[in-house]
């Protein structure tokens, strides 16, 4: 039994935006394996959702590899006496999409048929899901996939998607969609020293950073692991994007990301790497960003007025402004005059002097 909480739950303390928000009435689509319904911190938590990778109409609350099972965990297992371990939004709904049976940590995106792909995004934005987990990845831009990016879009619907775990050391690391599609969070893992995993991968479209190197989430069958992986990582930005959204329902997609992005935490290293920083819970939930435009001045209205007199005018307001400089200097002049003479005699009885 895992007691003590574990270090990516401290770290990010998630617990401290609950008296705001737990992810109450938020549904996260998990693009995945599926999902083990009958997990016992997942019961109640989790949709039938649809199986796009097998024909007919069959659900997805059910997982094979656990993948799909972890990530869902991360981002909404609730609380369970005597597990340390707890989602980031124990009360979101996680909606289940089936698109592979492997574990998609130790695959380089291919195993992943971009039409399968492409109609899972659809059916989770169809479906109503405002926060949408993609765990996955491919390396090459697809149509199919980046239409269906921007149809969840269109619905107002968050896309976060795991940067990819083949980090190169030798040269530019590959470009990982969906996390390069405009307007998708793209997320890289960290350890439990806060540094980037090292196979997260390094690139423009990492935008935040949260824990993946060591992180506990559940498996199928009751069970609990240690898991390595920017997968891991992108459900607590997921399950930070549940809270947002339950706090704030208003506030478009857009501006969830903005405000997660804004809150996070200054990581110690590029933003090639870590992105905005590391993802905090707290602050998402908690600082509300200024969204006002200052009020615009009034136009200024040219007076219609003679020339001459407004020259006139001119120039008795500079000769006007130079007297009254003059009367001024004269009068602070004559109070100095006063106060010296009432002062020092004072200051020299009390025996002090100048420096």
């Amino acid at each position: 039994m895992i007691s003590k909480m574990p270090w990516a739950t401290t770290w990010l303390a998630p617990e401290r935006a609950w008296p705001v928000s737990t992810g109450s009435g938020v549904t996260v689509a998990v693009i995945d394996s599926g999902v083990d319904a009958d997990h016992p911190q997942l019961r109640g938590a989790v949709l039938p959702g649809k199986d796009v990778l097998t024909p007919g109409d069959k659900r997805a609350d059910f997982d094979c590899v656990s993948h799909g099972t972890a990530v869902a965990s991360i981002i909404a297992a609730r609380p369970l006496n005597g597990i340390g371990f707890r989602g980031v939004a124990p009360a979101a709904r996680i909606l289940p999409i089936r698109v592979s049976e492997r574990d998609a940590s130790e695959q380089q995106g291919a195993a992943v048929d971009a039409t399968v792909f492409a109609g899972a995004i659809r059916y989770a934005a169809d479906a109503g899901a405002t926060v949408i987990n993609i765990s996955l990845s491919l390396y090459v831009d697809q149509k199919p996939v980046r239409d269906a990016v921007r149809y969840a879009q269109r619905h107002d619907a968050l896309i976060v998607a795991a940067a990819g775990n083949a980090h190169n050391q030798q040269g530019p690391d590959p470009v990982t969609y969906p996390a390069a599609y405009p307007g998708v969070l793209g997320v890289g893992a960290m350890t439990i020293d806060g540094s980037r995993l090292s196979s997260s991968q390094v690139g423009a479209y990492v935008d935040l950073t949260a824990p993946g190197g060591g992180v506990l989430a559940a498996t199928r069958v009751n069970g609990h692991r240690y898991y390595d992986g920017t997968s891991f990582a992108t459900g607590f930005v997921s399950g930070t994007a549940a809270l947002v959204r339950a706090a704030d329902p208003h506030l478009p997609a857009a501006e969830v990301a903005k405000r997660l992005m804004a809150t996070a935490t200054p990581a110690p290293g590029p933003s090639d790497q870590y992105g905005a920083g590391v993802v905090n819970p707290d602050r998402a939930v908690r600082d509300v960003l200024s969204t006002s435009k200052p009020a615009a001045l009034p136009p200024v209205t040219p007076s219609k007025s003679d020339p001459a007199a407004d020259s006139r005018t001119a120039v008795w307001n500079r000769a006007g402004l130079a007297g009254h400089r003059i009367a001024l200097l004269a009068g602070l002049s004559a109070v100095l005059v006063l106060l010296a003479a009432a002062v020092i005699p004072l200051g020299r009885r009390r025996g002090w002097r100048a420096n």
